[in-house]
């Protein structure tokens, strides 16, 4: 199966890094050209016949946004376990290489709105170590921060705009770097959707501590003042045995639910397999056709009371979501399992997020936490197709576990990302545009290279690059066509020098950088620090709070990384 040049490394590797800045050269998905418009798969494609072609058909029979049967989730024993459903172990997790454009000009992803590699990396730094390099996603950490890519139009038929930028590289590597942005439509009040919504939460004895359940119950109470007085809010608990709380309830009865969240108390063992089981029984029996559909399970993901392995819950997670019934998880605490958490929500069709204190319990409610229940694309796959005869290699920064087979961008039965409203999606690439340009060092894999690539190309000859969006409205059902946008960038529209571009490209790149440190990339090394201190602390950025947060965990993060 062909990937985004996939490709294993050590994890420790020594090497050069990146950072550059932005270019003007953003453009709403719905402009006037014809890269820009939305285009069904039934449509027509002036005279293309790749884009917008009729996807291949689902094999699994139709799905609908009817409520989902009651009854179990039908776990497996691990024996019976599909194999193919289980993730690869934390060592298998790799950085992306470079791929030579003329074997594969197509790199292809899915979208990721995710914040708990960051908020991770925010836990461990203020606890005064580092975060586990496993646990370093670097598409988390540049996504964690908002950036000021053009909304969509208001009467844009597509919900967010699409945003390219490119530069020359620093530091005397001479590739380039490209810029992709999206940005979703802001949310209006009158476009809320009329909620049930599921606290699933964690009341087992590994939640007594002070960072764990007593947060859990600030985010629920909080949680009731963003939402209209005719959502409604069940609550399910699990330790030794699961038990329904509450039963569905308006929120305009308050003063009942707050009083239920307050009653928590923990203790027992952890039957987490079947507290999902009842939750989403809960949400099926309240469900809501149009409406927002949404499990929030609170957890620090210790499963140890029934299946539990994240093989047994991933498959389990996949069949639910078919439903309509969405799943968003918010870890509590210290020593977290990771890459569960991530595995199910991303099958959740979710968003997996960490709190660790008061302040950000706080923010995460205010900020986000609509935005992560309340989608207005599913299924959102990224395409950038390479033009051979002008970029000699690239590599995608991150996004390892979100890659998706080139041949799948089309098919519209495969899952991919989530985008919620006012949401961000940054994606970011180092392009070598000649053979004497691609970096090499001590630790860098050899470059993804073999037969030539001989199917037809859809980017333009004039162009470095088309970026491809293909995305579902948030109603979708699994089988329903998707839609698809798609945007240029030119040469012309690459800047000569880094003192042109502006802070935001700026911002993401050292960013990066400094998530390629942390997780060991062989491209990178702990000389580019005072570069990447340079950029950070710009004076613009400090009226910026969570720019401002970044420069202090930078501060006290640095100096662990040793000479």
């Amino acid at each position: 199966m062909k990937k985004f040049g996939l490709r294993r490394v050590a994890m420790g590797g020594v090497c050069a890094a990146l950072l550059a800045l932005q270019v003007g050269c953003s453009s709403s998905a719905d402009d006037s050209s014809p890269g820009g418009l939305r285009v069904p798969s039934s449509s027509a494609n002036n005279g293309n016949p790749a884009i917008g072609a009729q996807p291949q058909p689902a094999t699994g029979g139709s799905s609908s946004n009817a409520a989902a049967p009651a009854g179990n989730l039908g776990i497996q024993s691990p024996a019976d376990a599909d194999e193919s459903t289980q993730p690869p172990p934390e060592a298998a997790k790799v950085t992306n290489g470079f791929v030579i454009t003329a074997h594969d000009p197509r790199s292809t992803f899915g979208a990721d709105v995710d914040t708990a590699s960051y908020d991770l990396f925010r836990q461990a730094i203020n606890l005064g170590k580092l975060p586990e390099p496993a646990s370093v996603r670097l598409e988390e950490y540049v996504n964690d921060f908002k950036y000021a890519y053009p909304p969509p139009a208001e009467d844009s038929t597509t919900p967010f705009s699409i945003s390219l930028a490119a530069t020359p590289a620093l530091y005397g590597r001479e590739t380039q770097l490209l810029r992709v942005g999206i940005r979703g439509k802001d949310a209006k009040p009158t476009e809320k959707l009329k909620a049930n919504l599921v606290f699933l939460v964690d009341t087992s004895g590994s939640m007594q501590s002070p960072d764990k359940l007593p947060l859990v119950k600030r985010v629920l109470t909080d949680t009731l003042d963003v939402l209209q007085p005719t959502d409604t809010v069940s609550i399910v608990t699990y330790a030794g045995f699961t038990s329904v709380a509450l039963a569905p309830t308006p929120v305009s009865n308050k003063e009942r639910i707050a009083s239920v969240i307050a009653s928590f108390d923990a203790g027992g063992s952890t039957a987490g397999a079947a507290g999902l089981d009842l939750a989403y029984q809960q949400a099926a029996a309240g469900f809501l056709e149009g409406g927002l559909n949404h499990v929030l399970l609170c957890t620090d993901g210790d499963f140890n009371v029934g299946p539990s392995s994240t093989a047994e819950l991933v498959k389990a997670i996949e069949q639910k979501r078919k439903s309509g019934i969405t799943l968003t998880v918010l870890g509590f605490g210290q020593g977290l399992n990771d890459s569960m958490m991530e595995a199910v929500s991303n099958k959740g069709n979710g968003v997996y997020g960490v709190i660790s204190s008061e302040e950000q319990a706080d923010k995460y409610v205010k900020e986000r936490m609509l935005s992560t229940m309340t989608f207005i694309a599913k299924d959102m796959k990224i395409q950038v197709e390479f033009n051979p005869e002008r970029v000699y290699a690239y590599r995608l920064l991150g996004y390892e576990d979100r890659a998706i087979d080139d041949n799948d961008f089309r098919n519209d039965v495969i899952d991919a990302g989530e985008v919620g409203a006012g949401h961000r999606v940054t994606a970011l690439y180092e392009l070598a545009l000649t053979s004497t340009a691609l970096p090499a060092g001590s630790g860098m894999p050899t470059p993804q290279d073999g037969p030539a690539f001989t199917e037809a190309l859809e980017v333009g000859a004039d162009a470095l690059a088309l970026v491809k969006v293909r995305y579902k409205d948030r109603d979708a059902a699994e089988t329903d066509p998707a839609y698809e946008v798609s945007q240029s960038l030119l040469p012309e529209q690459v800047i000569a020098t880094a003192s042109e571009a502006d802070d935001d490209f700026a911002w993401a790149m050292a960013v990066a950088s400094y998530a390629e440190l942390l997780r060991g990339s062989p491209f990178t090394s702990r000389s580019i620090l005072p570069a990447i201190e340079g950029f950070v602390r710009r004076p613009s950025f400090a009226a910026d709070p969570d720019r401002a947060e970044f420069v202090t965990l930078f501060d006290k993060a640095s100096p662990l990384l040793g000479p």
